[in-house]
């Protein structure tokens, strides 16, 4: 196979025209939207059965919450995420296009070259996460089979923050996973059905386990909180938000997936209903399993591969090697899913969009997965309070991001695009605005970033007041409203023709026909 350094496109593309599509990047035709309800159902279901999921309920067992304490936040937290994947989803469901495309009818032609780059980021250092989370399951996956890969001597330096085990283990995941980043998503649908089959199995099996060893679910589950008063509630209401910021990137970029859904409906529901029932479910095990640590060891431990290690001390039986053998591979195949499904092929959409002329999805999923290598992913996991507030501080620049984007589909256009004009250069154009940039949009988001910078700055640097501290626990929420309120009102004082019209307006129609016919008139 000859190697080409530009991607396919459509032909007759001027120079700028080029860095406005691909094949990657157009509309999605009839025959390529094959995604129904039940394929949603699956994804989600899929994707929820992940041990960042897991991890992100027993973090707050560790800050002093009780077990239904915790759970508590996950229902609040993901039920109010899945309504706001939907909406972020909806305009790929009607328009069948990605999040790259659609951010141009806010921020512009140009620039929503920044809103997909930030999101590219984040799916990058998300790779790694899930990589370096798939590392730790490897190293528990020998170690059942081979007991002394575990005191393999280290030769790493203490100021790297990892050891030689583990950084071989980080390595074997991350090698494993490249040839699913290879091959199309179609052909790679039985790794997912294998996930979704497996995953569930193995998480039964560990909570199965746990409840006999803590002698039954009541003692695990009658634990009190170790914290009170306004110190339980800031924690409580933090755990909430951590979990919506779980899914920040996603609220952002659903309609790469949405794009292929049959029809609007297909992509409603479905994902209003699996995701906070997945991701409850997962959550409640992860709960469970990790408040029995108390009960077992007389500590809590958050960490779900931490606890099979404490397995395999001292001398396990070889039933035992085996269960934690499988309950880890169950692991490793649910990181390799979930790093495909939410983060390559996320990031590979992205940074189609940033180089659409040299960068395609395949292409952009391999960029991904070599930056997540070279991120150091192992530091933002070093404890539950720096994986925690590292997924707050990234929330604060995706939040202004959906916050402009959400109030630009729904309350400024109300659900009308243009749809050809999105891949076009003309300077008459509905996205042109400014140079094609967006003032309005970016006034908003820089609006929904600096009202939580207080508190983005002491959550990453330097300490700060307590009640700054407190009020960052909200900052998705602040972020988001804040952005979305003052896009609105910068639209009120500087309306433009079409705006804001009375009624409805979603077309769900095929228009890559009339894409190729704009191109064919832009430069005339």
């Amino acid at each position: 196979m000859k190697f080409k350094l530009e991607v396919d496109h459509p032909p007759g593309l001027s120079a700028p025209e080029l860095m406005l599509q691909n094949d990657d990047l157009k509309p999605v035709e009839p025959s390529r939207r094959t995604w129904r309800a039940y394929n949603f159902v699956g994804f989600w279901i899929s994707d929820g059965f992940n041990l960042t999921t897991w991890t992100i309920a027993s973090a707050f067992l560790v800050a002093g919450l009780s077990a239904w304490d915790a759970w508590a936040t996950v229902w609040i937290g993901y039920v109010f995420t899945g309504v706001m994947v939907a909406l972020g989803g909806r305009v790929g469901a009607v328009h069948h296009i990605g999040f790259p495309v659609a951010a141009r009818a806010s921020f512009g032609i140009y620039g929503a070259l920044w809103p997909v780059l930030n999101r590219a980021m984040m799916a990058c250092v998300w790779y790694g996460v899930q990589s370096w989370i798939g590392g730790t399951c490897i190293t528990q996956m020998i170690r059942s089979i081979v007991p002394s890969y575990y005191d393999i001597p280290n030769t790493m330096p203490e100021s790297t923050g990892i050891t030689t085990r583990d950084f071989v283990s980080f390595i074997i995941f991350w090698t494993i996973s490249l040839p699913a980043i290879y091959f199309p998503v179609e052909q790679i649908r039985h790794l997912f059905t294998l996930k979704m089959i497996l995953t569930p199995i193995g998480a039964i099996i560990f909570f199965v386990w746990s409840i006999v060893r803590a002698g039954g679910i009541g003692p695990i589950l009658s634990q009190p909180a170790t914290i009170s008063g306004s110190e339980w509630t800031w924690v409580f209401v933090a755990g909430i938000f951590a979990n919506v910021a779980n899914f920040a990137t996603l609220i952002v970029n659903d309609a790469d997936f949405t794009r292929f859904a049959d029809k609007p409906s297909s992509a409603l529901l479905p994902q209003v209903i699996t995701i906070p029932m997945t991701f409850v479910i997962v959550s409640f095990v992860g709960i469970v399993v990790s408040s029995s640590s108390t009960v077992i060891y007389k500590e809590t431990i958050w960490s779900p591969l931490d606890l099979l290690g404490r397995l395999l001390d001292g001398e396990p039986s070889g039933a035992v090697r085996f269960g934690v053998f499988f309950i880890s591979l169950c692991f490793v195949l649910a990181q390799i899913g979930v790093n495909i499904a939410a983060n390559s092929v996320s990031a590979g959409s992205d940074m189609t969009a940033l180089l659409p002329r040299y960068v395609s999805l395949r292409r952009g999923g391999f960029i991904c997965a070599v930056v997540g290598l070279v991120m150091c992913p192992w530091n933002l996991l070093s404890s539950s309070n720096r994986f925690t507030t590292y997924l707050g501080a990234y929330s604060v620049f995706l939040s202004a991001i959906s916050g402009v984007l959400m109030c630009d589909y729904y309350v400024i256009r109300r659900g009308s695009l243009k749809v050809a004009e999105l891949y076009s250069t003309k300077k008459t154009g509905d996205y042109w605005y400014n140079y094609g940039i967006s003032w309005k949009a970016y006034v908003a988001y820089f609006a929904g970033i600096l009202v939580n910078i207080v508190g983005f700055v002491g959550a990453v640097t330097s300490p700060i007041s307590e009640t700054a501290s407190q009020m960052y626990n909200f900052a998705y929420i602040i972020g988001f409203g804040v952005s979305a309120i003052i896009y609105y009102v910068l639209w009120r004082i500087w309306p433009s023709p079409g705006m804001m019209p009375s009624g409805w307006h979603e077309k769900d129609e095929y228009v890559f026909a009339a894409v190729e016919e704009e191109v064919k008139v832009d430069e005339a």
